[in-house]
Order: structure tokens, then sequence, then C-alpha cells
């Protein structure tokens, strides 16, 4: 009788460090800012809505701005906005494109006297030192100012997400961003929403932290998404050779999906009101 030998499992990747210390992947997403720009995800209406109806004043910072993708919702809905961000080439791209940047990290960035109604953060608190990022949100905040720090959870299909999931096992099992398909919806992000929200309670500097959730959806083409997965993190740092492998997979797995699909998305915010004593 032939033996059948069960497939080896593939091995599960290693735990990350804390991503505000990875900073060699945090600066690289500046490697092309014009398709970031162009294919990142945006943030519902009714997201900037619930925040701006908090606000004492219109003076918003946005720390770690990027290229001004959560920076312009919010002038649009009238605020006057001053970005933060780290990287030179996504700060020109902002600056260009009509947000005001200055040019540092947040935590050590230099407010000179400033002071703000709200400190928000699009798809990058996570890059910041959350204990650090609270305090110096408090520093510059107004009383009565607002911390709202908030992030896209992608919630695919389960069908699409086990495709692309498989493809990552095939492709690049040890890729740590794999693990957004293995476990999809707002889940990914709890660890990050909840290390945001310690960060705010140990301040001393604010209310206690709500989160807020936002449903929303987009459909994407296959060329559109394979626009967009070049943006995401870890993607902006793989060979090329690997990086073609992985989006012939992935195209693949629209392919057989129809050509497209709609994502749902959650908008998952961690917020807080700075108090006057603290």
């Amino acid at each position: 009788m032939p033996i059948i030998r069960p497939e080896p499992t593939p091995p599960e990747p290693p735990e990350p460090q804390e991503p505000h210390r990875a900073r060699e992947v945090a600066e690289s997403f500046g490697t092309d800012p014009e398709r970031y720009d162009r294919a990142r995800p945006r943030y519902p209406e009714a997201l900037v809505r619930a925040i701006t109806a908090t606000l004492p004043g219109p003076d918003v910072l946005d720390a770690g701005c990027g290229t001004g993708v959560s920076a312009r919702p919010f002038q649009a809905a009238g605020c006057r906005v001053l970005g933060v961000e780290p990287d030179t080439r996504m700060a020109e791209w902002a600056r260009r494109h009509g947000t005001e940047v200055e040019v540092a990290e947040f935590e050590s960035w230099d407010a000179a006297g400033r002071s703000f109604d709200a400190v928000v953060s699009g798809q990058a608190w996570h890059w910041v030192d959350p204990d650090a990022g609270a305090a110096k949100a408090a520093g510059i905040l107004r009383p009565g100012g607002r911390l709202a720090v908030f992030w896209n959870a992608a919630r695919p299909p389960q069908a699409l997400a086990e495709a692309f999931d498989a493809v990552y096992r095939r492709v690049l099992p040890d890729f740590l961003a794999r693990a957004q398909w293995a476990a999809t919806g707002a889940q990914p992000y709890e660890a990050m929403c909840d290390r945001a929200a310690d960060g705010i309670r140990d301040s001393g500097a604010f209310g206690a932290p709500e989160r807020w959730r936002f449903d929303w959806e987009r459909t994407y083409t296959r060329e559109e998404w394979l626009d967009q997965v070049p943006t995401t993190g870890g993607h902006t740092r793989l060979a090329p050779e690997d990086l073609e492998r992985v989006l012939e997979g992935v195209g693949a797995a629209v392919d057989a999906f129809g050509g497209a699909f709609t994502m749902p998305y959650t908008a998952v915010v961690v917020t807080a009101d700075r108090t006057a004593a603290g």
C-alpha cells in the first residue's frame, strides 16, 4: 500500500516588531507617491463629519499626512490643515496638491508654540510611538480639542480572501503582509486600536477613548486592485521579481472572481477629547 504523506504546512509568519520601530518600512511608501495618492482607499464622509462636528475650531494637525489623502477631506470640510510627514517625497506631493506640510517625525516635531483643535492621523498612527504620540498631541491640543486616529480595514469576500492568502502562501509564505487575508475584517487592526487607546489613557490628558466604526465599500477592477497592492505595507520593499509574482497570482485570483469585485471596508477610529485638567 502506498504511503500518503501529508502536505507540509507552510511556516507561519514571525511575530512583527512594534510598527513604529520599523522605520525602514514606514519610509518605503514614498518610493512612488503618485501611485500611492492615486490608488490608496479614501475615507468615508461620515467619518470626517463625525470628527469635525465635535471640534471647538477649524485648526487640524494631520500626523503622518503622507500625500494628503487624509488631509484633503478635512480641508474640503472647511478645516485649516497642517500636515506633518517624515518622508520628503510624500510631503512634496502633498504640498503640490494643496496641503501645507512640515517634514518631521510627529513625536519630535517642533510646534513652535502653535495649538490645534484636532490632531488626526489616517492609516499612520501605528508608525508613531503610541505613548509619545499621545503626549505630543496633548501638548498641542486646545482644551476640548480631539485626537482621532483611524484606519481602513478591508473585508474582501471570503472566497477572494482565501484566494489571496493562497497566492502568498505559494509565492512568499513568510511574507508578513499575507496575514491580512488570513484574518479579514477589522480584526487585524484591533491591536493597533488597543495600543492607541492605551497611549491615550496613559497620557492622563484625555477623556476616555472611544471607538467608532464606519462601513463603506468600493468596487475594484483587476487593474485598479493591482495598482493598489504595491502601495501596501511590505510590498514597497519586495524585489521586483517577487512583486511581479505576487501581482500575477493576485491578478489571476481576481480574474477567477469575474475580473472585478466589491471590497467592503470598515473605517475604525480611536478618539478622545483633550481635557482642560490633563
